[in-house]
């Protein structure tokens, strides 16, 4: 799995089928955590800036899986 995304449509595509398959009972919660958790650490601030997401990665990921997402971001920290 690719980690490091430089394009943001990219990324949000990423995080998008990443959180789509553990919807879809593809993935259990904790392969989620773990791809989740490698992609944050390896984007840094393009997923997180000052704290928030930025509005080309929320439009595409919507409420939902912005909500799983920053779940397990806080575990991160």
């Amino acid at each position: 799995m690719r980690a490091v995304y430089r394009n943001p449509k990219e990324l949000a595509s990423k995080l998008k089928d990443t959180v789509d398959d553990y919807f879809d009972d593809v993935l259990s919660y904790e392969k989620l955590e773990q791809k989740i958790t490698l992609i944050i650490k390896a984007n840094g601030d393009r997923i997180y800036k000052d704290g928030n997401m930025p509005a080309k990665l929320s439009i595409v990921l919507g409420a939902e899986r912005i909500e799983v997402i920053d779940k397990i971001a806080k575990n991160i920290e």
